[in-house]
Order: C-alpha cells, then structure tokens, then sequence
C-alpha cells in the first residue's frame, strides 16, 4: 500500500508499505479522507512521534475491508469514523468511561501507524458508522468537530453568554459554531488576519482583529501560544470562565502581572483534551448528528482538497502559513 511513514524528524517519505497485520478485534480500514491538523505540523517537522518509522494522521474515516473476528462481521463494506483514542480501559478514568482521560491511552498516528495510508488498522470499538447523508470529508471532520464540542462543554456556556474563541483554525471555527447551537448570544472569533474573517463568516460567526477593551462570559483559547493566553486572560470577563484548548508551542510561564489578572478578575481556567466518545451523548454521537443535519457547518470549515500525493504541500501550506486555510483535506479514496 502507498503511506507516508515519518522515518525520523522531517523525514517523511511516500513510500510502499505492508498491509496491516490485524489483531483480535480489530478492522483493516480502507483511507477515503484524511484531514492534516495543526498538531501534525510539530510531530512531523520539530518534536516527532513516540517511535520510528510511524504512519501519521488522526483525522481520517474509511471503509472496512476486513476483520479478525467473525463476531465483527457486519462491519465489512461500512463507512466510518475513527475515534483516534485507543484507551487501556483499566485505569480509574476508563473504568468511569471517562476515555479521553486514560493514563495509558495508545494514539493512532502519532503512538502507532495512522491514516495518511491506503489502509489503517483500528479496534472496531473506535468505529463509528456514517450514514448516507454524511460525506467522506465530513465524516474525516468527525475528530476534530468533537473536539470542539468537547472544549464548548467545558465552558459551561449560560444561555445568552457572549463567547470569544481566539483563534482562526478548524477547531476554533467549528467551536464557534457549537456555541452558537448550544444558546450563546453572541460569538466572536478572534484572529490577527482580516482574510480569515470570511471562514468564520460562512460560518456564521462575528469575526475581529482587534477585541481590545471587550469582556466575555466565556473564551475558548485555541492557539497555544503565549501571546494568546495573555490575550484571552483579557479578554475573560470578572468571574468568567477560560477553557484552554490550544496545544502549547513552548514551554509555558505566566507573568506576575498575568497571574495577578486571574486572581483579582476571579477567573476559572480549565483544560479541555480530545472529546468524549462512546454511548449516547457522547461528543461523539453529538458531533456526528450535527454534521448529518448540517446544523454544524462542517464543509465550511475545509479550505483545500488535495489528492493523497499532494499531502507534503498541504504540510508546506500549514508550516510555512502560506496564504489563506483553514482545514486541508486530503482525498484517499482514488489511490
């Protein structure tokens, strides 16, 4: 099969591999999209995966060809989503279905192979079937929609909260979207590029550059920079609620006058990681309903399709932040 294996630091390479072997409980999935997030930039180009040579990629859906075990039969020739998490099940946060929190989690495409391939190994509990009205790149949109929902859930929004996401990316837009559906008053996306305005208006959301002065109930950081996180410290309003989303970029300190902003604004800072998944009303199920609905306005979000051979220069696009994007999609389903 085609897959881009990362060998070492910035040594991804198109190449022939295997097929994957399966094991007990798990499907061979043939890629149809895959989406590159942000998080891909890193761990390919400066920090790397946990080991080498791995497959990465954690936002993609596919078709199953194969099972190991008959009991799984019925999922050959479905199309699905791919929860990316794969939790040990034993630790006290799996044990209270809390899988997003395992202490032992395994990751597909960045702690093992993962879906910028041909085909994918997953354990069939992380499949999630899509139904007709739900497009391959919507269904590759699965992950990171629910992460999202995950962080606005965090933010415990009050009905005619007025929200901030800071932050132009996928996530960010795809958050502002479920703080809209989830009675927000009022959402503003908070960028430092007027271009950017226009993805977050098909979104259906207020878009500035310059928040100076504004206060918010409630703001969803998702950038990881450290300018960001003094900024949304700004922008909380006294006694309101910051959910950190953003993957840090660099070691992390907060400043005394910073730290003195929290204190004295009474401000609750959470984290959010992943999203929830398994069971009825998981983030999950939720985020899939929305996209089947068009209520989550998932395609808005996707700036480029490329063919699975272009995927270096939707990398390059996001490394070097050439241009205008959002999500960059690739598309598997003609290798």
């Amino acid at each position: 099969m085609k897959a881009y294996v990362l060998r070492g630091i910035g040594d991804l390479r198109y190449e022939d591999r295997p097929v994957p072997e399966l094991r007990p409980g798990w499907a061979l999935i043939r890629v149809l999209a895959a989406g590159i997030c942000s998080s891909d930039i890193p761990r390919i180009f400066t920090k790397g995966t946990y080991r080498f040579p791995t497959i990465p990629g954690h936002e993609f859906c596919g078709r199953v060809e194969a099972v190991s075990d008959g009991a799984d039969a019925r999922w050959v020739g479905k199309r699905v989503g791919v929860f990316p998490l794969i939790p040990c099940k034993k630790c006290p946060s799996c044990l209270r279905g809390e899988y997003e929190t395992c202490e032992h989690y395994d990751y597909l495409g960045s702690r093992r192979d993962g879906g910028f391939a041909e085909y994918a190994a997953v354990p069939t509990w992380n499949l999630m079937e899509l139904p007709d009205g739900v497009s391959d790149a919507q269904g590759a949109l699965l992950e990171p929609a629910a992460v999202a929902l995950h962080a606005v859930k965090r933010a415990e929004l009050r009905a005619g909260a007025r929200v901030c996401i800071v932050g132009t990316g996928a996530i960010g837009l795809l958050a502002g979207q479920w703080a809209k559906l989830q009675g927000a008053d009022q959402v503003v996306v908070k960028g430092r590029n007027e271009a950017k305005g226009l993805f977050a208006e098909v979104c259906g959301l207020e878009y500035t550059t310059d928040a100076a002065g504004e206060q918010f109930d409630r703001v969803i950081e998702a950038v990881g920079s450290e300018a960001a996180l003094a900024e949304s410290i700004s922008l909380t309003a006294p006694g309101g609620r910051l959910v950190l989303m953003g993957n840090p970029d660099s070691v992390r300190t907060l400043s005394q006058d910073t730290y003195w902003r929290i204190l004295r604004k009474q401000l609750t800072l959470t984290g959010t990681w992943n999203s929830s998944y398994g069971g009825m009303g998981s983030d999950w199920t939720e985020a899939l309903e929305g996209l089947r609905s068009n209520k989550l306005r998932g395609e808005a979000v996707i700036s480029h399709v490329l063919e699975c051979s272009e995927l270096m220069k939707g990398l390059d696009i996001m490394r070097e932040k050439r241009g205008v994007y959002s999500k960059i999609m690739t598309n598997w389903g003609a290798v």
